[in-house]
């Protein structure tokens, strides 16, 4: 099971169902709206059809929204687009005229407050780059110093330089009335600097009475990598957004500003997101670069939640096969690596909180015990989002009753969320949660699972219960030799005459006692059930020479067993399991 989450941005090309579809199927977890392009129409008619595609899939993915931010761009050119020369002079004007190789309109009014003659700026994420040479009105004239096109809309960035613009826009408070009315799961946020930042969203969420919209603080200036404890305390996750850090930043620090932010994310149990030119390559070719598939598994082994892919979806030739590209290369390189190690090696805070001290239990106990999944039943998610900051081997089956917090749950690193409906008791919690989990194909009979729940039941906050649960009922128990599994079928024999007439090799033998007697049939048997008790019985001896799966101590084993039914006998476990007949 992919544990790394995929997140793809939706656009022009994936605007057919069927598209959209194989995307989901190629493995989508969330669908990345962003609102830096596109009309509410666009918009809406793209949730619309992720709405109908995720239905029918019976699939979480999660609608992310991602606001414009305090940005500043060019408005429109004579042509749409126009040529600038290395050595030119191109003014940056507050004005409204047409765009030419001389002049072109911007977005923000106080630029020329806030710049100075030497100050550099760039368009179009760096492309070009210019120096102020002169500041006179709401005119900033500039010297073009490198050449290249420059068309609509492009961007206007300016490193180091901290801009007095208000951070959140009439724009983007719009858009997050429009997510609210809508339904979206997540808002990221563009350009954060500070926790300011962070809770002027998340105030314009209390004021519309919205609970239900996670943010997510994109990290794209310098102000943003300085305070990212303090932004990270105040969101619920973070996007490394290496676009436009590449611009603000120099470029050189961005590995380093990259692997900082997703070790704080993963040790406060945050999803990090790994976002820009992942695969970009993909956008016009059907297979990634070296170098794009050697970034995409860096980010995994560092510990990212969950990988984007931008442009490769929303606008490319190949939006399926990038989806497919991206799992295929997380599988790969989860693969190797040993989280059980990493889990070992990890250092514990000094003073825990009761559900993190638990989280980190379930985790261990998972381990230890080798678990093939650990279930948690939640009622907001954040029991799911504490297992996941220990990256556990096995998947974490997040049970939960709001379809809301199921789809938050899409974002997080190695969870699978499940829909379950309202228990009012203990055993009904352990019992559904875990048969939900054996549906789905991520437990079967005989499988230990770390089941991590709150008592009492549906009480937010509360998980207080970690037990080890055997899947599946065992037909009878005793002390069990070795650690090997036997399968074969039933054959009760209390006698030696039995033994020769009825048993047959494969089969497992049920006695009440062994003998040197039935030597012979004893080393045929796939395993031996006795009722006799101890570990220095006949039986008990034999299993250990023969490194055949014995359980002693069966009691009343010839009564309780039937001639003929398939079994499992664990040694380890000193139990016996029916198996498929």
């Amino acid at each position: 099971m992919r544990k790394t989450k995929i997140i793809c941005t939706l656009g022009p090309s994936t605007d057919s169902e069927e598209i959209l579809r194989q995307m989901a199927a190629a493995g989508m977890n969330v669908a990345r709206f962003n609102f830096s392009h596109g009309s509410y129409e666009e918009h809406l008619a793209r949730l619309n059809l992720l709405r109908k595609v995720r239905n029918e899939l019976e699939q979480p993915i999660a609608a992310l929204l991602d606001t414009k931010g305090p940005e500043i761009r060019l408005r429109d050119f004579k042509g749409g687009k126009v040529f600038l020369k290395a050595g030119s002079t191109f003014v940056l004007t507050t004005r409204e005229v047409e765009g030419t190789e001389e002049i072109c309109s911007i977005t923000y009014r106080d630029l020329p407050q806030d710049v100075k003659v030497g100050t550099r700026l760039l368009l179009d994420d760096g492309l070009i780059s210019m120096v102020v040479s002169k500041i006179e009105g709401s005119e900033i004239t500039c010297s073009v110093q490198n050449s290249g096109y420059v068309s609509n809309h492009k961007s206007v960035n300016v490193p180091g330089v901290r801009l007095s613009m208000p951070y959140l826009s009439k724009q983007d408070e719009k858009d997050i009335l429009f997510g609210i009315e809508n339904g979206f799961d997540f808002i990221a946020a563009s350009f954060v600097r500070c926790a300011r930042d962070v809770l002027d969203i998340r105030e314009v969420l209390d004021r519309h009475k919205c609970d239900h919209i996670r943010i997510i603080a994109k990290i794209e200036n310098s102000d943003g990598v300085q305070n990212i404890e303090e932004i990270l305390a105040v969101s619920d996750g973070v996007m490394v957004a290496r676009g436009d850090m590449g611009v603000e930043i120099d470029f050189t620090e961005i590995p380093i500003i990259q692997k900082n932010i997703i070790w704080h994310c993963y040790n406060s149990g945050k999803p990090a997101i790994t976002a820009t030119q992942m695969l970009e390559s993909m956008m016009n070719n059907p297979r990634p670069t070296r170098a794009e598939i050697t970034d995409v598994a860096n980010a995994i082994y560092d510990g990212t939640s969950a990988i984007m892919l931008s442009g490769e979806t929303a606008a490319g030739k190949f939006p399926v096969e990038a989806v497919k590209t991206m799992a295929a290369i997380a599988e790969r390189t989860e693969a190797d690596i040993n989280y059980d190690k990493r889990l070992r090696n990890r250092g514990l805070e000094d003073h825990m909180g009761i559900a993190d001290a638990m989280a980190h239990a379930a985790c261990t106990t998972a381990m230890d015990i080798r678990a093939k999944a650990i279930v948690t039943v939640s009622k907001s998610g954040e029991t799911a989002r504490l297992l996941c900051k220990y990256r556990p081997t096995p998947p974490i089956i997040a049970c939960v009753t709001s379809e809301q917090v199921y789809r938050h749950l899409s974002l997080s690193w190695g969870i699978v969320p499940m829909v379950m409906p309202l228990v009012k008791t203990t055993d009904d919690l352990i019992d559904t949660s875990a048969e939900l989990a054996q549906k789905a194909g991520y437990l079967k009979e005989g499988d230990m699972a770390v089941i991590t729940a709150g008592v009492p039941v549906g009480v937010s906050g509360s998980t207080n219960m970690i037990k080890a649960h055997l899947v599946g009922a065992s037909l009878l128990s005793g002390v069990g030799v070795g650690k090997l599994v036997g399968v074969g079928r039933i054959c009760i024999c209390k006698t030696e005459a039995e033994i020769r007439s009825k048993f047959h090799p494969g089969d497992v033998l049920v006695l009440p006692s062994t003998s040197n007697d039935i030597l012979d049939q004893m080393k045929k048997a796939s395993a031996i059930i006795c009722e006799e008790p101890g570990l220095n019985s006949h039986a008990a001896i034999v299993g250990l020479t023969l490194e055949k799966p014995v359980i002693v101590g069966a009691t009343g084993a010839t009564h309780k067993l039937k001639d003929g039914v398939k079994v499992a006998v664990d040694a380890e476990r000193g139990i016996v399991r029916v198996m498929p007949q």
